[in-house]
């Protein structure tokens, strides 16, 4: 059990330091491939469960979609809404995703969740299994 809220606490400080870190993220949230929610901040009232499903779908139609084209493994996706963009990382063995304000600076946030994503899988893969919260 210990291990278990060792790699949550790891997993706390990745995703506090990328909202401290950069104001225009208003939500991160790390999941599963099979879209179950490990670990999230994200506003009172949204729902992690569906959030989550849908991030594990968006990440699996892309891999999909990049296979088919022929342009490499999916790396990340953006999204580009009226009122901010939803990026999406390779977390393998799970997925990181942010929102964001529409001023949001993206090259700094690109940068800072690519290096938060690579954190998040080490941490992951080193501590399989982990239990997910409900």
């Amino acid at each position: 059990m210990s291990e278990e809220n060792n790699t949550i606490e790891e997993l706390e400080k990745i995703l506090k330091k990328l909202l401290t870190g950069n104001p225009d993220i208003t939500v991160a949230i790390i999941t599963t491939i099979e879209g179950l929610p490990i670990l999230s901040v994200i506003p009172r009232g949204a729902n992690e469960t569906i959030i989550s499903a849908m991030v594990a779908t968006l990440l699996s139609l892309s891999e999909r979609a990049v296979i088919e084209m022929e342009i490499g493994e999916f790396n990340q996706l953006y999204i580009k809404g009226v009122e901010g963009y939803l990026l999406v990382f390779d977390a393998t063995p799970a997925v990181l995703a942010v929102s964001t304000t529409i001023k949001a600076k993206l090259g700094l946030i690109f940068f800072e969740c690519e290096r938060a994503s690579v954190k998040i899988s080490s941490i992951l893969r080193k501590n399989e299994p982990i239990e997910i919260r409900h």
